[in-house]
């Protein structure tokens, strides 16, 4: 918006104000733009504009391609209408004519040789016009465009404006012009739609063409009433109901009908209670063109049948979205068809899912991944080793995770999934080997048809649809099992670092005074057996002294007792650590603690930072999405400054299995006797329901409409992998492999893209993830560099850093359920709690009750997955299916419907029910019309004999 400003004898416009979401004002004193805030008008300057609309000119689809061709149609117009005199004309277009100067230009001084070019001007072409200046100023025909500083082509300030940025590509521009004359005795006003777009070089700040244009000039005195009026019209054509309205407009009514639309929708603030000069903040979130419109249509609806305040009613009757999962879990009924689609639904995702990864925050991703498996890998090939005495180990972990993840990411339905080890896996392999070792079962073998007939199993599942039942995980179950993933990362996150201290424990007896009291010395081996070992006599072993120190000598390998030794040679030489500072070590455990809390804090503070005001929005995101990253250089860098000996990271340098007597391939026969094969598919069983369940309830996660996926889900395809997979591990003698929830989750919100171009004051929007199949094959490659030493880094990584970075992965998947929110809402007073949508719906003890089922169901899981009954872990989240199920009795499929999701199975007597009622309302309408027709009938038959007689 531009209005016109008077220096002496120059007029101009200058930009005073500018909106492409929110508003944003030139600040009088400051000469910069405003914060952007919501408009606030006047209900007054509303109705003004109205009444502006209804009197003054309204040109649609103008055919105008320069500015002062189309301030000779406006003016043309007006002259037609009879709302200005001819002799106007000059005097209404040099004003309209005259330069504008935009906020990143600077302000108006006239030179000595302007003066003299206005001085010097031909009387011929030169007219005295009253315009409210104490001097005649030069007024050009319209024929003559000398003194019209606006080019048609935009300026290289214009070009180079970083506004650009800011607006969405394919804009247009509404151009608002607002002035005081003194040569006009009521307002001009002139609303004007351009067929074409077209860029009238310096009217706008940016090279952006104009499609509309609004002209207010009047008599001065009313310069804050025009100025309301212009801000009125500006707020409305941001608006995205009357933009449509503005832009399919046939004639004047039109305008005027989205107005009072645009009214019917204003809310009035009382003047006694809020202060106009405060600007509100924009919201984080406004509602969408749809749904406005819904809700008008609900009003129109109301006003109808008599009612007060449809939309009102309208947002009280609003429902939450149904439960739906797609076309991909339609049960189709034959041979492998759900697999087929799966298959037809990927290929043609295939190039784009590689091309998709050619952007900076993919290299995060694969960073972020590569560390979040490395860790993996060696945390449970360390703890699979223990439980299996090393038939499977680091090594094996390692190939398994490049393996599983290269083939899954190139091959599966959605390669978002990461595959890894997960704790319930670990269970069962701990019992199978314990149960192996008690009945002299080969576990190798064994494993590998325990793998091969759930490996059968799956490809069975997939072959008749059975992943149509996931239809029946709702959020209940879906947040019960996320949540207790993330929690098994923060407790296992904080045992690992509670464990240092007991390995490193502080020297919480340390006395000053009494530091010459501590001391660690190195003990040489026992003589007598020093004696034995070398074969010397009994006698030499009761000799002197003398000869005993010439024995060890002589023969012992151990240096003599007069030498320095440090801890490693002493246990090298066979010698003992005697005294009460052996074991201790300084400072490593409140530097771990520094490393583990420090990585953990400064990522969450670093992702965060996406969101503050500090630095450019390119900088901010590109230190959010390589926030992970950055914490763990900062801190390796602390560690390796301060060369403290805290605990690495250990990768394994060597292709080789773990335990020196198996080989890479594992044979099926030989070993155990043959009912083994059989029997196997028992546990095969609970293997494979533990892998159904792991598997596809990630996927579910995965592939939620929050996360706007465009590629389509896999559910078939992806169990088809998982299952082939099993069996070719299980051939190799590698650890078995499904979705990770957790690291699934944290590799989806490091592909999550926003909007760059985003409006000021307007939040970033979310446009989905970057779907491309990279980043697990990358990792996969990155693996096997590492196995290969190709890559040293990770040699250097301290333990504890990878524990904050375990810690933040466990708390960041928390963030977002709503589960989580509830189960806040206990600490919190009714007054200070979040404008959730379910509260406003539900009765505050109904959801503290759900909160407390989900809450006894997450603590059962828990106590099952610590003790040894872990191993019916995939039945029991079967059993939240159940529990589900029974709840439909405790609260109403209203408050489920807020706080969960509806099960198929009712929206289906739901649609049922309003056929029914859609029926029942037909048969009694044809009942009516038909007592109608009998009645009518006679006389009818009446009229037509009437006729006849006469």
């Amino acid at each position: 918006m531009d209005t016109l400003q008077h220096d002496g004898d120059d007029m101009e416009w200058k930009e005073s104000a500018r909106w492409v979401k929110f508003e944003e004002k030139v600040e009088e004193g400051g000469e910069r733009w405003s914060k952007p805030h919501v408009s606030t008008l006047t209900l007054h300057s509303l109705f003004e504009l109205r009444t502006c609309i209804q009197t003054g000119s309204v040109l649609l689809d103008l055919e105008g391609y320069s500015l002062p061709e189309i301030v000779d149609e406006i003016v043309d117009r007006q002259v037609a209408d009879g709302l200005i005199g001819p002799e106007l004309r000059e005097k209404v277009s040099f004003v309209l004519l005259r330069k504008h100067r935009h906020q990143h230009k600077k302000p108006m001084h006239r030179s000595l040789a302007d003066m003299g070019k206005s001085n010097n001007c031909p009387a011929s072409e030169c007219v005295c016009a009253s315009v409210g200046l104490r001097a005649c100023v030069c007024v050009y025909h319209a024929q003559s465009r000398s003194m019209n500083d606006i080019s048609d082509t935009p300026s290289t300030d214009q070009l180079k404006n970083k506004f650009m940025k800011k607006i969405p590509r394919d804009a247009e521009a509404s151009n608002v012009l607002i002035g005081e004359v003194d040569f006009l005795d009521k307002p001009f006003v002139a609303f004007v739609r351009l067929a074409q777009a077209t860029t009238l070089g310096g009217l706008t700040e940016v090279p952006v063409p104009t499609r509309f244009l609004f002209v207010l000039l009047g008599p001065h005195g009313k310069g804050k009433s025009y100025n309301e009026i212009g801000r009125a019209i500006a707020t409305l054509m941001v608006d995205d109901l009357f933009s449509d309205v503005a832009y399919k407009a046939r004639d004047r009514d039109d305008l005027i009908a989205g107005i009072d639309e645009f009214l019917d929708e204003v809310i009035v603030l009382p003047p006694g209670e809020w202060d106009p000069k405060i600007r509100i903040e924009p919201p984080k979130k406004v509602p969408s063109a749809d749904m406005r419109k819904s809700v008008l249509n609900l009003n129109e609806l109301g006003q109808v049948n008599g009612m007060v305040g449809g939309a009102g009613g309208g947002e009280d009757e609003e429902m939450p979205a149904p439960h739906e999962l797609g076309e991909e879990l339609q049960f189709t009924g034959r041979f492998c068809g759900g697999l087929w689609l799966d298959i037809k639904r990927k290929v043609p995702w295939i190039l784009s899912d590689f091309s998709q990864g050619f952007h900076i925050q993919s290299i995060s991703a694969v960073l972020f991944i590569y560390l979040g498996c490395i860790t993996n890998a060696i945390t449970f090939g360390g703890l699979l080793g223990d439980a299996t005495d090393n038939y499977q180990g680091v090594m094996e972990s390692f190939l398994g995770t490049a393996l599983a993840g290269t083939v899954f990411c190139l091959l599966g339905g959605q390669p978002l999934i990461i595959l890894s080890s997960t704790g319930p896996i670990l269970i069962f392999e701990k019992l199978l080997y314990e149960f192996c070792k008690s009945n002299t079962i080969d576990y190798m073998e064994l494993r590998l048809w325990i793998g091969l007939h759930s490996c059968l199993q799956c490809l069975i599942l997939v072959a008749t649809d059975a992943s149509y039942i996931i239809k029946y995980i709702t959020r209940f179950t879906e947040e019960g099992f996320s949540s207790l993933i993330s929690f098994i990362f923060i407790s296992d996150a904080i045992k690992k670092m509670v464990g240092s201290f007991k390995y490193y424990p502080i020297n919480r007896g340390f006395k000053p005074d009494y530091v010459t009291s501590y001391k660690c010395e190195c003990i040489a081996p026992d003589q007598a057996l020093c004696c034995l070992s070398t074969s010397m006599s009994a006698l030499l072993c009761i000799l002197s002294s003398l000869v005993i120190l010439l024995c060890l000598s002589l023969f012992s390998p151990f240096p003599p007792l007069s030498l320095q030794l440090s801890k490693k040679e002493c246990v090298k030489y066979g010698g003992a650590l005697l005294g009460n500072t052996c074991k201790y070590v300084p400072d490593l455990a409140l530097m771990s603690f520094i490393l583990f809390f420090g990585t953990y804090s400064m990522t969450v503070s670093l992702k965060k930072f996406k969101t503050s005001r500090y630095f450019p929005t390119k900088c901010r995101s590109l230190i959010g999405d390589f926030s992970i990253i950055i914490s763990i250089l900062v801190f390796c860098g602390i560690d390796y400054l301060l060369g403290l000996e805290t605990p690495k990271l250990h990768v394994p340098t060597e292709i080789k299995p773990t335990r020196p007597d198996r080989g890479w391939l594992v044979m099926p026969f030989g070993k155990n006797p043959w009912w083994v094969y059989v029997a196997s598919a028992v546990p095969a069983l609970l293997v494979t329901i533990l892998i159904f369940m792991d598997q596809q309830i990630s996927a579910v996660i995965v592939n939620r409409k929050e996360n706007k996926l465009k590629k389509g889900c896999g559910y078939h395809l992806d169990l088809f992998w998982v299952g082939i997979l099993m069996a070719v591990c299980s051939f190799l003698g590698l650890p078995w492999y499904v979705a990770a929830t957790v690291i699934s989750i944290a590799h989806i919100d490091s592909l999550k893209m926003e909007s760059e171009s985003s409006a000021p004051g307007e939040q970033p929007q979310f446009l989905g993830v970057r779907e491309w199949a990279s980043p697990s094959h990358a990792v996969g490659g990155v693996v096997e560099d590492c196995v290969n030493r190709y890559i040293v880094f990770p040699q250097y990584i301290p333990m504890p850093v990878l524990y904050g970075v375990f810690l933040y992965m466990g708390v960041a998947s928390l963030a977002g359920i709503q589960f989580w929110e509830r189960i806040k809402l206990y600490l919190m007073p009714a007054k200070h709690q979040p404008d959730f949508s379910f509260l406003r719906h539900v009765p505050l003890r109904r959801v503290h009750l759900f909160t407390l089922v989900q809450i006894i169901c997450l603590a059962v899981l828990w106590i099952l997955k610590s003790t040894v009954a872990a191993i019916i872990f995939p039945v029991m989240i079967l059993g939240l299916m159940v529990v589900r199920k029974m709840m439909d009795l405790m609260f109403s499929q209203h408050d489920l419907a807020w706080l969960d999701d509806i099960l198929p199975e009712k929206d289906k007597k739901k649609e049922k029910g309003g056929k029914k009622k859609k029926d029942n309302k037909k048969t009694k309408a044809a009942e009516t019309e038909s007592d109608e027709e009998h009645l009518i009938a006679p006389f009818t038959v009446y009229s037509v004999s009437c006729a006849y007689n006469e």
